[in-house]
């Protein structure tokens, strides 16, 4: 008993987990900066001002005591900021009163930016509008607002404006050295056909090797003419020249789109798009073998190996199944196209993988998307899940 008694004289009787004194800290250093800033935004409004007197001389501009507290919500919790108030007493031109706006700390802030842009980003990641008050007090700590669906969906509206900026801006001056263009389908509604619907991409990579979309735009089963029409609307916009190779699957509405818009562009078949036809045309027995021989077709260290192994594919395939031969045949100029350009860059043309992993994300978030909403909406959310995925 003495032992546990000395023992309970040494330790506190709790002690504090070192993330939240941490958390503690950070907020309390957050709060001093940010009321000295405040502090010195005002003495300097007033400093610039200090000569400007009314007729018995006195100052026009001066301090007035503190406005009411206002709890700031940023990403370490809660912050209370008493704002210092400015009695203004000059007029404008136009007769009326001058008022001080803070630029730190604007009128009617309740969160930070970085807040409004997290939680239409936690919607982009899965997190239903319902459970957002869990997800928020689990980041923002126990003292996070909730926040209600309506807010959510206010958020949310601005996607559509950042999207619509982004199909209109101007292309003027880019130059392009390879296209990825697949056309993606997913659960979200594009419109009011929704199984004649699709979502038509195009990835760039410019001459740096920077990568980046270019076009995601609802279309028609990939038909030519809504490629075309997302090919023309880039050519609008100040695209003078198209890639020196485009890479895709065997969609006809693409390739024929193109022919029309970048008549000059090289084609480059996908690989992987390619060798799931090939094998659909051949029974399951001889999937694994076929399969390790195109293998040794695209990943030929050189033109002339690839060649030969294209050769021994045919020959090994040929006399028993010509349909799947023929599959291959048809398309052996656009899938070795890519041998023509840099060994370092194989691996990123030889398919429309670019593409189909920065969707992945898009699948699976849309996977758990109820309401579908209205197309320019899914669109929107669509551009921001492959800006986050990008």
């Amino acid at each position: 008993m003495i032992i546990r008694n000395k023992i309970a004289q040494i330790l506190p009787a709790k002690t504090p987990s070192a993330p939240d004194m941490i958390t503690d800290l950070c907020r309390e250093g957050a709060k001093k900066m940010l009321q000295m800033a405040i502090e010195q935004e005002i003495a300097e409004y007033i400093d610039r001002h200090q000569d400007i007197v009314d007729e018995y001389g006195h100052r026009l501009v001066v301090r007035n005591g503190h406005l009411p507290e206002r709890q700031i919500q940023t990403g370490i919790g809660q912050i209370a900021i008493k704002q210092p108030r400015i009695d203004d007493r000059r007029f404008d031109e136009s007769g009326q009163r001058q008022r001080f706006q803070s630029s730190i700390l604007p009128p009617y802030l309740r969160r930070t930016k970085s807040i409004d842009e997290l939680i239409p980003w936690l919607y982009l990641k899965g997190i239903s509008t319902g459970d957002f008050s869990d997800a928020l007090a689990a980041i923002l700590g126990p003292d996070a607002p909730g926040l209600s669906a309506t807010n959510v969906t206010r958020l949310k509206a601005g996607w559509i404006d950042e999207y619509k900026a982004w199909t209109k801006r101007s292309l003027k001056g880019k130059r392009f050295i390879y296209f990825w263009a697949d056309g993606i389908y997913s659960r979200v509604r594009l419109g009011d056909d929704d199984d004649r619907q699709c979502l038509l991409v195009i990835m760039g990579a410019t001459e740096n090797g920077f990568k980046e979309m270019v076009a995601i735009e609802a279309g028609v089963r990939e038909s030519e003419l809504s490629w075309k029409e997302v090919l023309l609307d880039l050519k609008r916009r100040g695209l003078e020249e198209g890639p020196e190779l485009a890479i895709g699957d065997g969609a006809l509405g693409f390739w024929a789109a193109l022919e029309k818009v970048f008549p000059k562009t090289r084609r480059q078949r996908c690989w992987v798009h390619k060798m799931a036809n090939v094998l659909d045309k051949l029974p399951k027995s001889l999937h694994g073998k076929a399969k390790g021989l195109l293998h040794e077709i695209w990943m030929a260290s050189t033109r002339k190996e690839a060649d030969k192994a294209f050769d021994h594919f045919m020959a090994v395939y040929k006399a028993k199944y010509p349909k799947a031969t023929e599959c291959l045949y048809k398309d052996r100029d656009d899938l070795l196209a890519f041998y023509d350009f840099p060994a370092e860059q194989w691996k990123h043309i030889r398919t429309t993988n670019p593409i189909e992993s920065t969707f992945a994300t898009i699948r699976l978030r849309t996977k758990r998307t109820k309401g579908h909403g209205s197309a320019e909406a899914a669109l929107a959310m669509m551009f921001n899940l492959s800006e986050c995925a990008a």
